[in-house]
């Protein structure tokens, strides 16, 4: 029988086994026989990066937390109404299973593509990096602006 909150948090019962799933909860491991995965295992998928997209009168600016990843291991591809931030953050140092109380950082590959709500200027788009965090400014095409062309003769 499955033990009630008050029940592990008491410690009222005796039984073994749930005394053994209760060590392994204080610890952070979810239990297998409830939810079917353990959250310490290492996931192989990409995560995804958490953005905020806003704009200006003139701009599509993007935010997102890069902290602990090096410029170099940033793949920003912009089209006119599209944008693909990719990258990678690594561990360090190499931490044994058993010595975690919380494990929440993400660390692996990471992506993230936005359709842009306004075509934009890809060329003279620019980004920069500043305290864990990326900015992209992409200047918004003037779909209203007039271009004049002269005509040569020949």
């Amino acid at each position: 029988m499955k033990k009630s909150f008050f029940e592990r948090l008491t410690g009222s019962s005796n039984d073994e086994m749930d005394e053994e799933r209760d060590m392994d909860i204080n610890k952070g491991v979810i239990d297998k026989e409830n939810n079917g995965n353990d959250w310490m295992e290492e996931n192989n998928d990409e995560g995804q990066l958490t953005v905020d997209v806003f704009q200006t009168t003139d701009d599509i600016i993007i935010k997102a937390m890069v902290a602990g990843v090096k410029p170099d291991d940033l793949d920003v591809s912009i089209t006119q109404d599209m944008i693909t931030i990719r990258g990678k953050r690594e561990e360090r140092h190499k931490v044994e299973r058993e010595n975690y109380f919380y494990r929440e950082l993400y660390w692996g590959t990471f992506s993230r593509s936005i359709l842009l709500p306004q075509e934009i200027d890809p060329d003279e788009a620019e980004a920069a990096i500043k305290n864990g965090i990326i900015t992209i400014k992409l200047p918004k095409l003037d779909k209203e602006k007039v271009q004049k062309l002269k005509v040569k003769s020949e």
